[in-house]
This record gives C-alpha cells, sequence and structure tokens, in this order.
C-alpha cells in the first residue's frame, strides 16, 4: 500500500501520540503498585506481566483475531458469512470462537425469529473499543513490515 506523505506522516504522529499515552498509562499502573506494594519496598514486575497476558490473551488464540477483525472490518455478519469470509476455518472451531468471544463480552449474538430463525454476530462496544485501540499496533506493524510506504 502507498500512500501519501500528509496520510503517512498522520499515521506516525498517531502512533507516537499512542506510545506516549501507553507509557503514560504504565507509569500510573506503575505509582499505585509502588504505593500498594510499598511494605514490601519493590514494585511488583510480575503483576504488570501478569496485567500484559490478561489483556492480550483474548487475542491469542487461533483465530479470535481474524473473528474480531473480520467483523471490525466488514461489520455483522451471518455464521455462513463469517465462515467464507475466514478461509480454512472448520465449522466447529468458528462455533467454538464465536461463543467464546460472546463470552468475553467481545460479541453480541443475535437471534432474529423466523422461521427460519437467523442469528448474527456483531461487535459489542467492548469489541469495538478493542478493535480501534489495536488499530495504532496494526499500523505500526505494517510500517515496520514495510506493507505501508510513502509514494
Amino acid at each position: 500500500m502507498i500512500l501519501t506523505s500528509e496520510d503517512m506522516l498522520e499515521i506516525e504522529s498517531s502512533i507516537v501520540t499512542t506510545e506516549g499515552m501507553g507509557a503514560r498509562i504504565r507509569q500510573i499502573f506503575s505509582e499505585h503498585r509502588l504505593r500498594e506494594d510499598a511494605s514490601l519496598g519493590v514494585h511488583d514486575i510480575a503483576w504488570e506481566v501478569e496485567a500484559s497476558v490478561e489483556a492480550l490473551d483474548v487475542f491469542t488464540s487461533r483465530w479470535t483475531i481474524e473473528i474480531l477483525a473480520t467483523l471490525y472490518i466488514a461489520g455483522e455478519r451471518r455464521f455462513n458469512e463469517l465462515r467464507k469470509l475466514l478461509v480454512g476455518i472448520s465449522s466447529r472451531t468458528l462455533s467454538d470462537k464465536l461463543r467464546k468471544c460472546t463470552e468475553n463480552g467481545l460479541l453480541d449474538r443475535i437471534v432474529m425469529e423466523g422461521p427460519p430463525v437467523r442469528v448474527t454476530y456483531r461487535l459489542t462496544e467492548h469489541g469495538l473499543r478493542a478493535g480501534r485501540l489495536l488499530g495504532p499496533l496494526v499500523a505500526y506493524m505494517k510500517l515496520q513490515k514495510g506493507s505501508v510506504q510513502q509514494e
């Protein structure tokens, strides 16, 4: 993908802004953990690592990120539409992953009474926010891999 210099500058600026916000959030968490751990006299690094793993855990299983990205980009979809968009996924795996994403609050499962009964899936507000928060990371990785370049 080739972007104009203005678009590239805007993306790079957004990434830098996101980095700064991320550093500030980590600083706030760190300050609070230090207060809570003052009696120990050490900063609990394990807590931060565990929090990072916990926050990203939902995205690490195979197919989850593909499902979320597809719904983020393509919008609300029915089961068979998703299966066709996700080349290589089995019906059972898709069903399992959709259920897990729904349990994690990332998706809504919408049942429309029929006949026939129609079920669609869409991102919840939580899922949409996660998608928007991942956007700068995705852009950064595309820049690093060279798949997005300036004209």
